[in-house]
């Protein structure tokens, strides 16, 4: 008897051990993330700190010629910095060690241009040693930024450069614990009239597996991750983590900005994007921007194209000149965690059935989507590319925001997606949206709609393996104003929202509702600071805020050229084109005494803008003063913002005349979006 129920029990067993041995998981599909990419990617989310002689000079980047004693913070903290980090709901820090001034946060054996040199703790600091431990209190994962460009080290442009670098990589590397990433850029000297390295990129990543090999590194092709083509935080619609790479190199050796901001489908190497962006318009602090610190609603917005589009956020946050981040800053920071909190606190999809058209097996049913746990998934047969899911949710539901999430340590499968909702007035389904690309995490936006049905179709390269869905709804903040003067003076005040009343002030204080409510345009042609913000039924805006210099009311443009006059008609939306041979001349229309004057380039990294230029001054328009030779407008290529540049002394003009001597790229044109004045 006990024969035969053992061999019932074992005939018993036959589909069960059948049944788990053809249910294979799915291949792997093209290139894959190694086990620290994939722990990278999760982080989601960390700071850049940009800290050195630039916080205390006012420029971007400095030329190696620097006093090291002007590196003089009266309070750094880097624990304060750890704490706001992790209060903020980032995971990391990078900091700048080295940047292309060549100076070092740390008393460096390879150079005379560090810490050591400056009055900072009587020259004994060392700011690598105190964020590392201050990372490590607070569970932070600590990353560096060394630049292999170097104004300073007198062996720079020789032979034995690579490995004095190799050797200043091997004693950061070696000497603060782990570190998650290392930062390169390819930043040279080359074509802005300083020295040409060529940089030995092999040694340089050596050095760093050597030391670090679960690091991850960061340039233009990796190999570890990538920059995704621009500084104002927006990664591709269509993103791939995959990149060909054979060819390329970092700097001017990269592929062109759209390839790095979308990837390559099908890709020969896994490099996924990382999106870095400055919390200020500049990457280092400077007094002029604590009231120019991104709005609650532009780093919201930069979220959902950075995280929400298959990219993590490095988001900088620049110590001010005592060592601590600035309260503007941290305040901002602590705002912006609690609205990603508030926003993805409920997910709508809780409690939801879900059906595939197609399911490999119960260990990959449609439900594993609906958990918390990314190693679950499901997946379809290998035959079925294009699979779809229907969602049903407990009772109709209002929601905004979409959520998926590709298992990545497969590959990166799906190559779009379209998306549908239940209809209750047609008695039909809707078209909601389409995408293209998810991998590790996709977040769309589109109008509040209320349904209890939605629908997901999918494409794939492979047979699909989503892990995640998720329905939320974001309670949209009010946009904030938008303020803009023309020509004349007349400044005007709007907001995508209606129904909204706009309150602003003139005097720099923030405004509220016992503020000047804006109900028609006003004349500001003189120096000026307007703040303004949106209120409706209690809900508020961001404060915007522009600061203003005199109107060009009385300007004319001399030069020829296509639209010329658009360079001074108040609008950063309008530019002017020149041939690079011919200046732009400028008539003030009056004599005016100046401190400066302000450049603002076009907003776009492929734009023609100028890098180098020589600057002049007249009172009559025939004997000229050149108040500028061979200046250069640092970082402009990769971040093209308003541009602020002072005079050596204050001086007297009607006339300004700026010649171009190098561009952005190499055209025979050259734009200008505005160019003004800083008056005494």
């Amino acid at each position: 008897m006990k024969a035969v129920i053992n061999k019932f029990c074992f005939f018993l067993l036959i589909p069960i051990l059948f049944s788990c041995e053809s249910v294979q998981p799915p291949k792997p599909y093209g290139v894959l993330p190694s086990k620290p990419q994939i722990d990278w990617q999760q982080m989601e989310y960390y700071m850049f700190v940009h800290f050195g002689p630039n916080t205390f000079t006012d420029v971007e980047w400095g030329d190696g010629k620097e006093d090291p004693k002007v590196f003089n913070p009266t309070n750094v903290d880097c624990r304060q910095w750890a704490a706001t980090a992790k209060q903020a709901g980032m995971t990391g820090i990078i900091i700048t060690a080295k940047h292309h001034d060549g100076f070092c946060l740390w008393p460096s054996k390879f150079s005379t241009h560090t810490v050591r040199e400056s009055p900072w703790k009587d020259g004994k600091g060392d700011l690598l040693k105190e964020l590392s431990e201050a990372c490590k209190e607070y569970g932070l994962k600590f990353g560096v930024y060394l630049s292999p460009w170097d104004q300073n080290h007198p062996a720079y442009g020789t032979s034995d450069y690579n490995q004095i670098f190799a050797n200043t990589l091997n004693e950061v590397l070696s000497g603060y614990g782990d570190v998650f990433e290392q930062w390169f850029d390819g930043a040279n000297g080359e074509g802005h009239g300083g020295k040409k390295q060529v940089y030995d990129w092999p040694l340089f990543h050596s050095v760093v597996y050597k030391n670090q090999p679960n690091a991850v590194i960061f340039s233009d092709v990796g190999p570890g991750c990538r920059w995704m083509g621009n500084e104002r935080g927006v990664a591709g619609k269509t993103n791939w983590s995959t990149l060909n790479i054979t060819g390329f190199g970092p700097g001017h050796d990269a592929p062109t900005t759209e390839v790095l901001n979308m990837g390559n489908e099908g890709g020969e190497a896994w490099v996924p994007a990382e999106t870095d962006v400055s919390i200020r318009p500049g990457w280092f602090y400077s007094p002029s921007t604590d009231e120019k610190v991104k709005t609650l609603e532009q780093l919201i917005d930069i979220y959902y194209t950075s995280v929400g589009r298959n990219s993590n956020l490095l988001l900088n946050v620049p110590p001010d000149r005592s060592g601590r981040i600035h309260y503007n800053d941290s305040v901002r920071l602590m705002d912006f965690h609690k609205a990603i909190n508030d926003i993805f606190a409920d997910n709508l999809i809780s409690g939801a059935e879900i059906n595939a058209s197609n399911e490999r097996g119960s260990q990959y049913r449609a439900s594993n989507m609906l958990d918390e746990n990314y190693e679950t998934y499901w997946a379809t047969q290998d035959n079925d590319l294009t699979p779809s899911v229907e969602i049903n949710l407990s009772s109709n539901k209002m929601f905004n925001r979409l959520m998926l999430q590709e298992y990545i340590p497969l590959g990166q499968r799906i190559s779009s997606f379209k998306v549908s909702y239940w209809n209750d007035k047609n008695g039909d389904w809707s078209d909601l949206l389409d995408g293209t690309t998810i991998g590790y995490k996709r977040i769309l936006r589109f109008p509040t709609v209320e349904t209890s049905r939605l629908k997901i179709e999918f494409k794939g390269l492979a047979c699909p393996v989503i892990s995640k869905i998720g329905l939320y709804l974001d309670k949209v903040l009010l946009s904030s104003p938008v303020i803009e003067r023309d020509k004349s003076g007349m400044v005007t005040i709007n907001t995508d929202d209606l129904q909204v009343d706009i309150y602003y002030t003139t005097n720099g204080d923030v405004p509220s509702e016992e503020s000047m409510k804006f109900e028609e345009d006003f004349s500001m042609p003189k120096k000026g600071i307007v703040k303004a913000i949106a209120i409706s039924n209690g809900r508020k805006s961001g404060v915007s805020t522009k600061e203003y210099d005199v109107s060009p009311i009385l300007w004319s443009v001399i030069s020829s050229g296509k639209d010329a006059a658009f360079c001074i008609d108040g609008s950063e939306h309008t530019f002017a084109e020149m041939d690079k041979s011919e200046p732009l001349v400028v008539d003030l229309g009056e004599v005016l005494l100046l401190k400066g004057f302000s450049y603002i380039p076009v907003n776009n990294v492929e734009a023609a803008n100028i890098v180098k230029y020589n600057f002049y001054t007249s009172l009559d328009s025939k004997n000229w003063t050149k108040v500028k030779d061979g200046a250069d407008f640092k970082n402009i290529k990769n971040n093209p913002i308003v541009q602020m540049t002072l005079f050596n002394d204050v001086t007297k003009c009607r006339y300004l005349k700026m010649q171009p001597l190098e561009l952005t790229k190499e055209v025979d044109k050259y734009i200008v979006a505005e160019l003004g004045v800083i008056t005494k």
